[in-house]
């Protein structure tokens, strides 16, 4: 049955052991490649703090260098991370620390003014001043402003409220964007509510916002002379341009058995009409300060100015504050110093964690084992070849070339069967290493198995 197969059988062995065996050996020149063996000419200097501040000397600084493009023994040093961590630190406080000085100067040549005026206008206790505050009386209040420095115009004068939340989720959703836009949208109020409809007619602007809308008045006067208060563009003029429009009037506006705030002219149109559009921008936090005019000339220090106010704004059922502030301004806008400070400290902290890193460094170096093994050489005045450091010497590099080209070809030409292939791996492979793998003090075999 298996008579004369025999032959067809011997001939499919022997193409199969060709064909393994050119497998084996194409494989074997492909991943002893310079690519695949990472034998590429590269340049990875490892910089130093020392390198860096120019601290250290040219030649130590020369063979730290040449040692390091020419040795692939070096792995990734630490010292590299360490200088891009100082670098990074002192670039940042290089930075933020001018920021921070010319914002605090900034700040500081800001001339304000601040009067708390709702405590003093009224006494009595809270219950006393909330009657007082919703009845139809006279709310007049005056007050005396002392000017410190020389206040430069413009004098911008804001109304500050504290304890009011403008943002409150239910607050901030009572209006209609729609509405403030277009006079077609008039009866757009679905988001108004309680401040959407006087009987059957919608209000014009609807919503909590412009119902509690702030109704306190200023006038001032410096020796018998009236201060003009300048009220025109107090608002963003984008605010102005498209999201009040110009066909828009009130209607209905403080109508209604609660009055929340001021009313305004039914004759001019929401887009003209500042206050409300300043106050319309409504607050991030409880404390905030809204733009009230500007009194365009200057005035000097010790100056004293009279200022008549109306207390018609009600704080007290919340126990709100109102101010009335008087303030230049300076590049970087008003007063604030939380700014300058903010950029000194960061500045300040990283400068501090850039000294500290290099005075670790240089009082308490980490060497890698590799570079301290070198320079411990140089210091002996033993000259080491960048060749000697990956092949201990150029002889083994050479042997290396011609056992490569001996063993490929034994094995590709007379290898059979598994003692070849034993034989090139045990031989050809533990040959082509450097003898300094058994002396721990010489070669790159002496820092582990990462010598290629």
């Amino acid at each position: 049955m298996f008579v004369g197969t025999e032959p067809i059988i011997y001939l499919l062995l022997e193409v199969s052991a060709v064909s393994i065996t050119l497998n084996v050996t194409t494989c074997f020149d492909v991943l002893d490649s310079r690519f695949t063996q990472q034998e590429l000419p590269a340049c990875k200097p490892i910089l130093t703090p020392r390198w860096v501040w120019r601290m250290n000397s040219a030649p130590s600084f020369l063979d730290c260098f040449y040692f390091t493009i020419q040795s692939p023994c070096i792995p990734t040093s630490t010292l590299s991370l360490l200088i891009q961590v100082i670098s990074a630190f002192m670039v940042i406080s290089v930075v933020f620390i001018p920021i921070g000085v010319a914002s605090l100067f900034a700040s500081r040549d800001v001339v304000e003014v601040v009067e708390r005026y709702d405590d003093v206008c009224v006494s009595g206790s809270k219950s006393d001043k909330i009657k007082y505050i919703q009845g139809a009386g006279d709310k007049s209040c005056s007050r005396t402003l002392t000017i410190k420095k020389h206040m430069k115009a413009p004098i911008y004068i804001y109304y500050q409220l504290d304890n009011f939340y403008q943002n409150h989720r239910r607050y901030v959703k009572s209006r209609s964007d729609q509405q403030l836009r277009s006079k077609k949208s008039e009866n757009d109020v679905s988001t108004c509510q309680p401040e959407d409809m006087n009987g059957n007619k919608p209000i014009v602007p609807c919503g909590l916002i412009a119902w509690s809308l702030f109704n306190d008045t200023y006038s001032f006067v410096l020796g018998n002379k009236n201060i003009t208060v300048n009220k025109k563009d107090i608002s963003w003029k984008s605010d102005r341009d498209h999201k009040f429009g110009k066909d828009v009037f009130p209607k209905n506006f403080q109508s209604g058995g609660i009055i929340g705030g001021a009313t305004l002219d039914k004759s001019i149109r929401l887009s003209e009409q500042e206050d409300l559009i300043v106050w319309m921008r409504t607050a991030a936090l409880p404390t905030f300060r809204k733009l009230y005019g500007r009194i365009e000339q200057d005035l000097n220090a010790n100056d004293k100015i009279d200022v008549t106010l109306m207390n018609n704004y009600n704080t007290y059922s919340f126990n709100g504050k109102k101010m009335l502030v008087l303030s230049t301004t300076s590049w970087l806008g008003g007063k604030n110093d939380f700014l300058g400070i903010a950029y000194l400290t960061v500045g300040g902290l990283c400068f501090f964690l850039a000294l500290l890193f290099t005075v670790i460094y240089l009082f308490k170096p980490r060497w890698d084992l590799r570079r301290r093994w070198f320079v411990s050489a140089l210091r002996q005045n033993v000259w080491v070849s960048p060749s000697y450091l990956k092949w201990t010497t150029e002889k083994y590099a050479k042997e290396k070339e011609k056992l490569k080209r001996e063993k490929v070809f034994d094995l590709k030409y007379h290898g059979k069967g598994k003692a070849s292939r034993d034989y090139f791996e045990n031989e050809f492979l533990t040959a082509s290493k450097p003898e300094a793998a058994t002396d721990k003090t010489l070669g790159c075999q002496m820092f582990g198995n990462d010598w290629v």
